[in-house]
């Protein structure tokens, strides 16, 4: 397929899409609601589905806090993690199957040695930092947040319409708290000693997805405790569960389109993110179910004329940082 039909290369080889990210806009609510409920939310859904039906153990066995039930959904994590992310990386990354084709960084990682990673390769690095660093602890979030509500330590909800109302807020919610968690830890200590790790990875891959420091994991994983806090459901455990690692991925594909066949190219919605690997400090929540960037002032929309406002943004907030510097000076003399 032609990607320069849809888009511009430089000369570093980086593809820029032609056209501007859009937005969600409640005021075509058909359309947003079709988006909401469709595209990737459906695939994190039916992998909740088929957890919930083959992994989660029944409620008298997670009432007891062993270690059978817990590795065997540890076990589970990893290995569905390692198999949907792998499927992307072994085919556009490993593969390569359509070469560099709508590709945002003319590169691969695996072309780009560097001594901030394990091993000075990001694949490797972010393999081992995903499955065992990042997984584990949201894995044991989630198993605390099951034993609770099994062990009758909370209260849980029978009723299927609060279930179904928690499912469909539940993409919104990890959005919101992802957004403002997002902006946080990339306050300078926190961003330094912490986040820095994941933003290693400027040329993200599937791989990079889930790729984080310890604090981060934690953090990341921590709106499960939520369903503690609220008349819940060990369903939506599960669900909130896999609506963060899973959906960890979309952000992090690195292509614009992915091939399907010769004729066939079904896009990502990598872009938003893509930016924030390269810019650092745009879209903290990409550009999902509600604009988050645009009502604080952070997006940027892919173009040209979104790269002149992300410049001047930066302008005024170093104006801003010199007079307060300034300012603590002349109280100092």
């Amino acid at each position: 397929m032609d990607d320069l039909a849809t888009g511009t290369r430089d000369k570093r080889g980086d593809y820029r899409p032609n056209a501007p990210l859009d937005l969600p806009s409640l005021g075509g609510f058909v359309r947003w609601c079709v988006g909401y409920v469709a595209g990737w939310n459906a695939v994190f859904f039916a992998i909740t589905v088929l957890w919930w039906v083959l992994i989660v153990p029944p409620m008298a066995v997670m009432a007891d806090l062993s270690w059978g039930w817990a590795l065997r959904l540890l076990a589970a994590n990893m290995c569905g993690i390692i198999a949907f992310f792998g499927v992307f990386e072994l085919r556009y990354y490993v593969q390569r199957v359509q070469e560099r084709r709508f590709k945002y960084n003319g590169k691969f990682p695996s072309e780009q040695a560097s001594k901030v990673f394990w091993f000075q390769s990001q694949n490797i690095d972010n393999f081992l930092r995903t499955i065992f660093v990042t997984v584990p602890i949201g894995t044991a979030i989630e198993v605390l947040c099951l034993w609770a509500m099994a062990s009758g330590a909370v209260a849980v909800t029978s009723n299927l319409w609060a279930i179904a109302a928690l499912i469909l807020v539940a993409p919104i919610a990890h959005e919101a708290y992802f957004f403002f968690m997002h902006r946080g830890i990339h306050w300078g200590p926190l961003y330094r000693h912490v986040h820095a790790v994941h933003h290693n990875s400027i040329n993200p891959s599937p791989w990079s997805s889930l790729s984080m420091h310890p604090v981060e994991g934690g953090l990341y994983f921590l709106p499960l405790a939520a369903h503690l806090l609220i008349l819940s459901h060990p369903f939506l455990v599960i669900w909130q569960w896999n609506l963060a690692a899973f959906g960890a991925l979309v952000g992090h594909i690195g292509f614009d389109k992915v091939e399907i066949g010769d004729k066939r190219a079904i896009g990502t919605h990598a872009y938003a993110h893509y930016l924030h690997h390269k810019y650092f400090e745009v879209n903290f929540c990409d550009d999902g179910a509600l604009p988050w960037d645009k009502w604080f002032g952070t997006w940027h929309d892919g173009t040209p004329e979104g790269d002149r406002l992300m410049k001047e943004r930066f302008q005024r907030n170093k104006a801003r940082q010199r007079a307060a510097n300034n300012s603590n000076l002349g109280t100092d003399t």
